[in-house]
């Protein structure tokens, strides 16, 4: 098993930024890719960001392209997520997720998943 813990969320001004982070620990060796998805009130969840751990290959959704970054911090055991020119419609619940093997954008490839940290961006 994996265990993902999340932290950083907060509220914040629309313009403003953020720092996600993710703790993992437990059968770490297992993991390929790890990942960010959130979920606004009454909508899916949906994928924002992810990580694969052989070469840090990244990859994101159009919507936060250009905004976000994903990282890893090996010596830490977390993966980061910096998010900057943040929107009203940003606002929602992330979480973090990992997946025993390659993976883009879809839930059902990912194994373990984190509680979620709630993010809020005031207009």
């Amino acid at each position: 098993q994996v265990q993902l813990v999340e932290s950083g969320g907060g509220l914040v001004q629309a313009g403003g930024s953020l720092r996600l982070s993710c703790a993992y620990s437990g059968r770490t060796f297992s993991i390929y890719t790890m990942g960010w998805f959130r979920q606004a009130p009454g909508k899916e969840r949906e994928f924002v960001a992810r990580i694969t751990w052989t070469d840090s290959s990244t990859y994101y959704a159009d919507s936060v392209k250009g905004r976000f970054t994903i990282s890893r911090d090996i010596a830490k055991n977390t993966m980061n997520q910096q998010m900057n020119s943040l929107k009203p419609e940003d606002t929602a619940v992330y979480h973090c997720a990992a997946a025993r093997g390659f993976a883009f954008g879809s839930r059902s490839a990912y194994d373990y998943w984190g509680q979620g940290t709630q993010v809020t961006v005031s207009s």
